[in-house]
């Protein structure tokens, strides 16, 4: 068996037992067996703005002989890498590690995803791509949920935790469909409430808890020992499979096909609305409130996801906009100054309107982003 390591920044493959491993010169890294045994269950957690206490405390709480493994999403930016693993790591008794392509999925382990891959779980391991972003990120909450229904059914529990908006709630629905559990941080408790709130409002049998609590209940409830009432015989009666969610899981793995025309998503319909990242057309999904929205090449989002992002295309929109007329002006101020020296007056008067018709466009802009219409310049939402 071979396993991975990272060392001073470097990926070092050594094949277990033999003690030989594969990298730059100079650098001694002993191997180490890992013998954890595949997870029996899967743990799916999303979290983002004021997330990282909140998965501490959560993680914190959980027993060192868990039997399931534990799969964390945090909302990162793309260009910054993560050190949520080793915060992890010493938050609680289990292993913690950054998500690697082809990892089995080990019991008593945290995997959190990387920067700019979605994470998902498939046929007992985990996959990373980079896949079509949902509601602006990669890694995104929903893909890992949706994937997790689909491997693990009944097998899953799926908890949200401190977060803007509602990313994960459509995943941790869908996981409910399929059987799994849902669990929520209490939103009173959470540093943002947006994704609590979310959760509670439209995933059906969603249990709200403090992250403490909610470490413990994963771990009584795989042991056995906790049932969360009128839970598990409501979820077992409307477990199954379902084709949209199973073509979702494959489009964040990246095993992309067209949406429109694919089998589960026919019956989307254009919503005259664009997308975001592309200019796409969206589609609006079927199903059960809130409405959900995918273009041709897979980007999705969410009513709230959509809204924001709405806003900071037009805030981008409205400064490119600012930034034209004030060029516009300073031309118009040229030409009018070149004029007068030739003693062409009327022209030059021509370009001093010009140029304070201008002017005043741009203030009105300006005056308009100072209310805050519009997002800030240039920048996706924060999660």
């Amino acid at each position: 068996m071979v396993v991975r390591e990272v060392c001073g920044g470097s990926a070092w493959v050594g094949e277990l037992g033999t003690g030989r491993w594969r990298g730059g010169a100079g650098v001694a890294v002993t191997s180490r067996r890992d013998d954890t045994p595949p997870a029996s269950a899967v743990v799916v957690v999303g979290a983002s703005a004021g997330g990282v206490e909140a998965l501490r405390a959560f993680v914190g709480a959980l027993p060192p002989a868990l039997p399931a493994a534990v799969v964390v999403v945090l909302h990162i930016p793309a260009d910054a890498p993560s050190a949520l693993a080793a915060i992890l790591h010493r938050a609680g008794p289990l292993r913690a590690v950054t998500a690697a392509h082809g990892s089995l999925l080990s019991a008593g382990t945290v995997f959190t995803a990387p920067a700019d891959h979605h994470v998902v779980v498939a046929d007992g391991h985990l996959h990373l791509s980079r896949g079509p972003r949902e509601n602006g990120h990669r890694p995104a909450v929903d893909p890992l949920f949706r994937s997790a229904a689909v491997d693990f059914g009944s097998r899953a529990i799926g908890v949200v935790l401190s977060g803007n908006r509602d990313d994960g709630t459509a995943g941790l629905a869908d996981l409910v469909r399929h059987g799994g559990l849902a669990l929520v941080q209490d939103p009173e408790e959470a540093v943002y409430d947006g994704m609590p709130r979310s959760a509670l409002q439209h995933v059906h049998g969603a249990r709200a808890m403090p992250a403490v609590k909610l470490g413990a209940t994963v771990a009584e409830l795989l042991a056995g020992s906790t049932v969360l009432p009128g839970d598990l015989s409501t979820t077992a009666a409307g477990a199954g499979r379902d084709q949209l969610t199973e073509v979702e899981a494959r489009m964040a793995a990246d095993e992309y096909e067209d949406p429109h025309g694919t089998p589960g998503l026919d019956d989307a319909e254009p919503s005259g609305l664009s997308c975001p990242d592309c200019d796409g057309v969206l589609f609006r999904l079927p199903g059960a409130p809130p409405p959900r929205f995918r273009c041709r090449v897979g980007h999705a989002w969410s009513p709230a996801s959509l809204a924001a992002q709405q806003d900071v295309n037009i805030g981008a929109a409205l400064w490119s906009a600012a930034r034209a007329l004030a060029e516009k002006a300073e031309l118009h101020q040229r030409l009018g100054v070149s004029a007068a020296t030739a003693g062409r007056h009327e022209a030059a008067a021509d370009h001093r309107y010009r140029a304070e018709q201008a002017e005043g466009e741009a203030a009105v802009l300006r005056r308009m982003l100072a209310r805050g219409v519009g997002g800030e310049e240039g920048g996706k939402g924060v999660g």
